[in-house]
Parts: C-alpha cells; structure tokens; sequence
C-alpha cells in the first residue's frame, strides 16, 4: 500500500548549463511541491502505512532547509557562490545542479537515509520510501523511483557533500540531525 505527504517550500535557483536562458542565467525561484510516497506490506497498531504525523520531525526539517534559501550547485561559479552566500543566511549548497530532477534525487536519498536509520516502535512492517515527486511548477515535476537515486549516470554524490548554512541548522529541531544522520545514529519514534 501507498501513502503520500505534500510538503511545500519556497527556493531559488540557477540551472547552469540547461537549454533555457532564463533558467540557466537569472537567478529565479519556485513554489515547490514535493510529495513523498512510502509503501509498506502491512499496517501498524493504528492501522496505518505510517503516521503521517512521525513525517513531521527529521523529514519535514530537511525540507523546510530549502524553504526561502537560495539552492547552489557546488559546481557553480565560486564567486557567485560566496556572494549568495554573503547575501542570504538561508542556503543549500548541493553536489548537483538544482534541477527538478536532482532535488527529487536529493530528497530521496535523504528521506530513504531517514526512514532506514529510524527506530519504529508502533508495529510498522516493510516501510520503505516508494518515490520522491518533486513540482517545479503546476505543470513540470520530476519523479524519482529507488533506482534512479543512486543512478551515476544522472550524477554520483554523497550525502556528505550537501551544505547546510549556519541559519539553516539552527532553525532545526535538532540542529545536529544531519551530523547524527550521515553517522548513520538511530531515529527513534515515540511510542504510541
């Protein structure tokens, strides 16, 4: 069975090296939507996939990382990098272009990294993230499957070349969840 939780944020960006002008040479923004299906093969003691309400901690965090930050691709222009950097307390610096494509890739390998270092406590059986769909636009989205989050022909990275900023971290519920994450330390759900 499959379940899905909308998470929405507010990013710019510039996509180098993309067909568009507009795209590849103004820093622009979106309203993004990213929905998050998780699948299981049985349901818990509240009969549920899983709570929709355990997505709002280290999952939604990660998320709202992006909300009004400017997204950089580490591969960019370093003094374009330094002055976003010296202009905006909120950023994320990824290892990839932040195209629609590398975001869903993005945010699955981070949410899959949640779910698979958390601790469930309340019966779940089989959970397992499904696929990340992440809307640039009302009419362009980009979905990534399992297969295509590690795929190195769309672009090889670790999750320990993501950057956070300072102001990004802070604003976390546990501001050294990325630090526990990638030492692969437990998540533990509150029990029932």
């Amino acid at each position: 069975m499959l379940i899905r939780k909308l998470f929405r944020f507010e990013s710019a960006h510039i996509v180098r090296n993309c067909t568009t002008r507009r795209c590849s040479r103004s820093l622009h923004g979106h309203s993004y939507k990213l929905e998050v299906l998780i699948e299981a093969d049985a349901l818990d003691h509240g009969q549920m996939v899983y709570d929709f309400g355990l997505l709002k901690g280290a999952v939604a965090d990660f998320v709202d990382a992006f909300d009004h930050s400017v997204t950089l691709w580490s591969g960019d222009d370093p003094a374009y990098i330094e002055q976003c950097k010296r202009f905006s307390e909120r950023w994320v610096v990824l290892p990839v272009s932040p195209s629609a494509e590398q975001f869903s890739r993005v945010f699955f390998r981070l949410i899959d990294a949640v779910l698979t270092n958390t601790e469930m406590v309340n019966g779940e059986s089989g959970v397992r993230l499904h696929s990340v769909i992440a809307h640039e636009t009302d009419t362009g989205y980009a979905q990534c499957f399992r297969e295509d989050a590690c795929n190195p022909r769309m672009g090889d990275f670790r999750l320990e070349e993501i950057a956070f900023s300072a102001r990004v971290k802070e604003e976390w519920a546990n501001p050294q969840m990325f630090a526990k994450l990638l030492a692969g330390e437990p998540f533990i759900n509150p029990p029932a």
